[in-house]
């Protein structure tokens, strides 16, 4: 018996960015080469709790508001401020990409929108404060096409397990976006708005 996991750290980012890069071709995107490598690096990095949740005084685990996190950064200055706005990116990049239907389902004026908006002036800041700007600038210019580009490979490891293929129906049904009918037959799921058949 060897002692070598079944997922290394290296075959998750290859996972990664086996995902990424079809998504990319079916999307008919281009991204620049170090925009892919930090896109396969936030999806590594945020299957940990702790990059998308902090623990709060009474020991559940939640996601601090995006407010919260633009004030802490606004707080700080020089490398700290950086960083903050940097995270501030990430996770509204992480979670428009990932969860959109989380934020459609709150009652709350919080949505995909917002998450954009934010993300996007996050990234713009960091490339003004911190430099690497062509990074950043892509980031922040492009972090819509970003967002649609993480929904796929979301929907693409949904479409994984049954569970994920009837939310990923449910998405279909009231967006009736073409990506997913197609991501939905090849995963062999008749379409129909009466019901589900697999």
């Amino acid at each position: 018996m060897t002692d070598d996991p079944v997922l290394s750290p290296q075959s998750l980012r290859e996972f990664f960015r086996d995902l990424l890069q079809r998504a990319l071709e079916n999307q008919r995107a281009q991204v620049q080469p170090f925009t892919e490598l930090y896109l396969v690096n936030l999806l590594h990095e945020f299957l940990l709790s702790e990059a998308l949740y902090v623990q709060a005084d009474d020991g559940t685990w939640q996601q601090k508001p995006l407010a919260f996190l633009l004030k802490e950064a606004l707080e700080e200055a020089g490398p700290s401020r950086v960083h903050l706005l940097r995270r501030l990116g990430d996770t509204s990049l992480f979670v428009s990409g990932f969860f959109p239907d989380s934020l459609a389902r709150r009652s709350s004026l919080v949505d995909v929108d917002y998450y954009i908006a934010m993300g996007g002036r996050a990234y713009d800041a960091v490339g003004v404060l911190g430099g690497h700007r062509d990074l950043w600038a892509e980031l922040s210019s492009r972090f819509r096409l970003l967002v649609d580009l993480l929904n796929e490979v979301s929907e693409r490891t949904q479409a994984s397990t049954n569970a994920g293929l009837v939310r990923l129906y449910e998405r279909w049904k009231k967006t009736g976006s073409e990506r997913l009918a197609s991501l939905l037959v090849r995963q062999g799921v008749t379409l129909s708005l009466k019901g589900f058949v697999q």
